[in-house]
């Protein structure tokens, strides 16, 4: 009888928390300390079989779009797999969604980065309308009394699938709907209109090219109202118990994030709530985008960590040519790479999610200037990442039993969510020139650190800065991407081993970076980088 031979065990179960020696490290030292048992508890969740499992039968049984009952009358109501409702229940119950805002202390968004960073290792699609619902507190806070009637709902953890209007449920989720066919990111020139009613609402009437997670309670959106472009939350349910005009037309086919229901809808003449100034949407609507590209942040850094994870658990059980995979020489040097890419993410975004628990003025710029530049940076670095990670397991990693084909579909959207690459290194571009006390700022972040490879790859950014061409807007990815690497090769010289710190400088900071991974120079100590990375409870 055929025998399977030098095969490696599934990844499972383990602790994701547990198991990961940066990620553990951040979390202690960006203040976070005291969530150490319930990032624990949420990790052995997470890893156990029948949890990753879920990810993978929310995937296979993708939503299902009903926009008429049996009868023709409209519902457009999107149905789900169990998996994915189980997944949500898990999200909620551990306060992905809201916790920083219903139990605000001290590093309450570094824990629940940490919360998210594992939750999108084990599926990134359900990931969606939990970002959109954290980063919509603070813009429905502008609107006191509509934050009244929903805040509590949207801080309930008991998660409720059920359709119907938010009063009569334990728990709300908020969707975003920016996009439209002919503006993309120019948002200025949407057409969606929205009429004053007698009753101080609004009547929506448009289309989105893009409605998230459309089975959510509510949605903000962007309009043209009498005084300009306007933010609106616009429920499924009107106050009088009726269906809100929302028209899903389709469901998108994505590339990844299938588990997600993406949809493309019309507005007729829909109830929807003025947040904020009439006239001031984008500002209103830009600080929810202001968190939910932090959370594009740690969930590209979250599937570089699951890319990587899998693939160092591969060679660990491997063999090939007598030795284990992992210790074949150019294979450890693949692997040493991958690791560091990924701890360099995962330590800049934990520290920029600390800057989102802190209220001086220096956090605030580092919000302003970080936030995009590490979404354009990390984000796209992940496709690489998971690319690579899926070569290492070969045949094995390709097909679609295996999570690989999963994370590397997944990779991509996190560049173009929340805007594209382009977007945020202008944003950078126009965050130091309306914040005078940016490159000072900056500046600080990158003292004290005795490295002469930082602080000549550092120097020559700052000039860069303070010139009169820093604005030049066809050398901004190069300005972003030296910005970011900088930053990163700071932080691991002061808080990540020798031999990472080491390694992330020669490789990122000395010289131009590679175009593949595997191409670490001689000399550092390859296998301490890969160890580190291994995922070992």
């Amino acid at each position: 009888m055929f025998e399977v031979q030098n095969q490696p065990p599934p990844l499972e179960p383990y602790n994701l928390f547990k198991s990961d020696a940066v990620l553990c490290e951040a979390v202690k030292r960006e203040g976070a300390a005291w969530a150490d048992n319930e990032l624990t508890a949420l990790g052995g969740t997470l890893g156990k079989p029948e949890t990753i499992q879920l990810g993978f039968d929310a995937n296979r049984n993708t939503p299902v779009l009903r926009p008429l009952d049996r009868f023709g009358h409209r519902i457009d109501e999107v149905d789900f797999h169990p998996a994915w409702h189980a997944l949500m229940a898990i999200a909620l119950k551990a306060g992905l969604h809201s916790g920083p805002w219903a139990v605000p202390k001290p590093g309450a968004h570094v824990a629940r980065a940490a919360g998210t960073y594992m939750f999108g290792q084990i599926e990134a699609g359900a990931y969606c309308p939990v970002a959109m619902t954290y980063g919509s507190v603070p813009t429905l806070r502008r609107q006191p009394t509509v934050a009244a009637e929903w805040l509590p709902k949207i801080f309930g953890r008991d998660y409720d699938k059920r359709f119907m209007p938010v009063r009569e449920k334990s728990a709300a989720l908020v969707g975003m709907g920016m996009t439209e066919n002919q503006s993309g990111s120019d948002l200025r020139t949407n057409t969606t209109r929205a009429e004053p009613a007698a009753d101080d609402s609004f009547r929506l009437s448009g289309h989105k090219w893009f409605l998230s997670a459309p089975m959510c309670d509510a949605f903000l959106i962007l309009a043209q109202a009498p005084k300009g472009l306007s933010c609106f939350l616009l429920p499924r349910w009107t106050p009088d118990g009726e269906r809100n005009a929302i028209r899903i037309l389709r469901l998108k086919d994505k590339l990844g994030n299938r588990a997600n229901a993406s949809s493309e809808v019309e507005f007729d003449r829909a109830y929807a709530q003025l947040i904020g100034e009439e006239g001031r949407g984008i500002a209103i609507i830009i600080e929810m985008a202001n968190y939910t590209r932090l959370d594009c942040c740690v969930g590209s850094s979250s599937l570089m960590r699951q890319a990587v994870a899998q693939a160092v658990h591969h060679t660990l059980h491997r063999t090939a040519f007598q030795k284990k995979l992992i210790d074949q020489p150019l294979m450890t040097n693949v692997l040493a790479d991958l690791a560091l890419e990924c701890e360099a993410a995962t330590v800049l975004s934990m520290r920029l999610a600390r800057a989102y628990d802190e209220n001086d003025k220096e956090a605030t710029i580092i919000r302003r200037v970080l936030t995009p530049a590490a979404k354009f940076w990390i984000c796209k670095r992940a496709p690489f990442v998971t690319f690579e990670a899926m070569e290492v397991l070969g045949g094995s990693g390709y097909i679609e039993e295996s999570i690989m084909p999963r994370l590397y579909r997944e990779a991509p959207v996190n560049s173009i969510w929340e805007g594209s690459g382009n977007v945020m290194c202008l944003d950078v571009l126009r965050a130091f020139e309306r914040t005078t006390e940016a490159t000072e700022v900056l500046q600080q972040e990158l003292a004290d650190i005795g490295d002469a490879r930082l602080q000549s790859f550092a120097g020559r950014l700052l000039q860069r800065l303070c010139a009169a061409d820093r604005s030049d807007e066809t050398q901004a990815r190069v300005l972003v991407r030296d910005l970011v690497l900088s930053l990163q090769g700071a932080l691991l010289l002061k808080y990540a081993p020798p031999a990472v710190a080491d390694a992330f400088c020669a490789s990122r900071l000395a010289g131009e970076c590679a175009t593949v991974f595997g191409t670490l120079r001689r000399g550092l100590d390859l296998h301490a980088i890969t160890k580190r990375a291994a995922p070992l409870n």
